[in-house]
This record gives C-alpha cells, structure tokens and sequence, in this order.
C-alpha cells in the first residue's frame, strides 16, 4: 500500500508525504487507462496556438514540428513583424515540451536560441509548432511501464557540425554539434534534453558522440542512484542499467572508448580522451551494458536534428506512444 511504501522510504532517508489526486499537477492531466499513464498539457497547446493566432478552422496542421534544414540566425533576413510575443510563446513552449511532450525538444531548442534577437524566420518557424500543436492538440505522453523490472534505459545521440553549411560561416556556431538524449526508467521517460555542445566544438563525429555521451551520463549517473533506493522500497527487481547507443560511421570508436578500461584512444582521440575516464570508471563500476542500436531504434534522433515525415513519426511512436 501507498503508507507502506511511505514507511519504507522513511527507514532510506526519503522523506515523501502523501498528496492528494494528482491530475491537473503543474498543469499536465494525468489519466490512466488500461496500465497506462497519459500525460496531456491541452489547456497550455490552446493558450499557444491562441496567442500564434491560429485558432481559426482554416489553419493546416504540419506533420512535423521542424523542418528538415536547420533553423540559423539569419542576421540579414526579413525581421520581426512582431505579430505575437515571440519569447512569451518561448517559455510556453518550454514548459510544454520540458513536461509532456518530448517531441517538441529539439524545435523549440532551436526557437529559444534567438528568443532576444528573432527574424521573421523564427516567427515562421514557431508558427509551424504551432501548427504541428494544432494537428496534435489531444495528444501527449503515454506511459506504460513495465510491472516488476525496474531497468534504465538511455538513448545518447549527437549530430556533428549540423549547422555547418547553412549558418554564416562567421558564426561560431557554425560548427558546433548538438547532443540529444532520453532516459528511460521502467519503459517511461523521465528526462530529455536536446542542445548545442556550446562549451567546445568536436572535430569529429566520434568526438561529438563521446561528448554528447558524457552529458547524458551526467544525468545518468543520479537517476539510477534514485531508482535503485525507490526499487527497494517497492520491492521492484532491478535489471542491468543499459545504454543505448547508436553505431554509424566511426561512432564505433566512441563505443571502443566508452567501454574500455584501461582506458584506451585512437590516434586521433588521444588529446581528448582524458575527460571521458571518469565515466568509463563508473559505466564500470555501476555495470551500465553499453550496446548497439540500429539508427532506426536510436530514440536520441529526434532530439538532434529536423527529421523526415516517415522517421519523425516512427521515432515519436516509440517514445510516446502514439
């Protein structure tokens, strides 16, 4: 029972009170239906599309909330018209897709890197979430976790120099990588993120990966601290910690470093590999399974770059559930 399960967490050191229903937590529905946990935020989707300006019946839902190429700064192209408060329609989106609807990480990312500075591109472009919210209105996070086995799952992924070729080449962020991950406890996900690798510029794609892997591990690292005191409490069987990642070009080497200890480098991975000892150790040390994943099954895709009809969809339908 829920008093028992408070009394355990008492003798752990978790000091957790009981609370009343939690629908309408922060704004996010909580529905359950047929094992399943939907997550829905639709009074904050109508106060965005609202404040777009596309209440009306004749607005035509995107498919997808980004376009294939990436969002630049455009310096020189058309500014804002100022139609709507570009960084008030930011925040909400923030708070949206922190919550309920991950789909939205990797678009709105990009939106709120010009949120003090916006062209009429990024108008444009935070009208077609909006269009991709009103298709979508309905929808949310479907949760559906696993019974007994409590495993943690995370899907690292990075997109080397994404920008690279589209933003002015004066720009620093021409050249930067953007990391994108997803952990998963108990088949549910708890934590995403989708952002640029500000702090250096990879020079390769297996550099890119290695640090995107190390970001994710940050986050990692606690969760599975905190499952491992709740699955006690609960009496939940606990599995391998397993992390996902994806193999494609030389990301097999970022396998090689993650993996090895001692730890080893490549010629060209050498200079940097130093600061990936600290998360080797501990992959070995808490027995984290490091594995391959097919492209198709790298859930960290969606968080890293504008993705096709077909694959946004498929990717979507393996993250939430619809």
């Amino acid at each position: 029972s829920v008093m028992v399960a408070l009394r355990n967490a008492k003798e752990y050191g978790l000091l957790l009170e009981k609370e009343g229903d939690a629908a309408g937590f922060l704004g996010v529905d909580l529905k359950k239906e047929n094992g399943q946990i939907v997550m829905t935020q639709t009074g904050l989707i109508d106060r965005i599309i609202s404040a777009l300006g596309l209440e009306g019946g004749d607005i035509r839902p995107k498919l997808t909330p980004a376009e294939h190429k990436p969002l630049v700064r455009d310096t020189d192209g058309t500014p804002a018209e100022g139609a709507f408060s570009y960084s008030s329609v930011v925040g909400m989106l923030l708070y949206l897709a922190g919550h309920s609807r991950p789909d939205l990480a990797y678009s709105v990312n990009c939106c709120a890197r010009y949120m003090f500075a916006p062209r009429k591109s990024h108008e444009d472009a935070l009208i077609r979430i909006g269009q991709y919210l009103k298709g979508t209105r309905d929808k949310g996070l479907i949760l559906t976790p696993t019974s007994s086995v409590l495993n943690v799952e995370a899907y690292p992924d990075a997109d080397f120099g994404g920008l690279f070729g589209h933003e002015q080449p004066n720009d620093p962020a021409c050249v930067k990588s953007r990391t994108g991950f997803v952990i998963k406890v108990a088949n549910c996900p708890v934590l995403w993120k989708s952002q640029l690798q500000s702090s250096k510029t990879a020079l390769s794609t297996m550099e890119a990966e290695i640090t995107a892997l190390a970001h994710c591990c940050r986050e990692l690292f606690p969760i599975i601290d905190m499952v491992k005191t709740l699955g006690k409490i609960y009496g939940l069987e606990e599995q391998l910690t397993q992390m996902n990642v994806s193999i494609h070009e030389d990301n097999a080497g970022a396998l090689l470093l993650a993996s090895t200890l001692p730890p080893q480098f490549t010629p060209r991975s050498k200079w940097y590999h130093i600061e990936t000892v600290w998360f080797r150790e501990e992959i070995v040390k808490r027995g984290i399974l490091l594995k391959k994943i097919c492209t198709t099954e790298q859930l960290g895709d969606i968080f890293t770059k504008g993705l096709s009809k077909v694959v946004f969809q498929n990717l979507r339908k393996k993250l939430m559930g619809w």
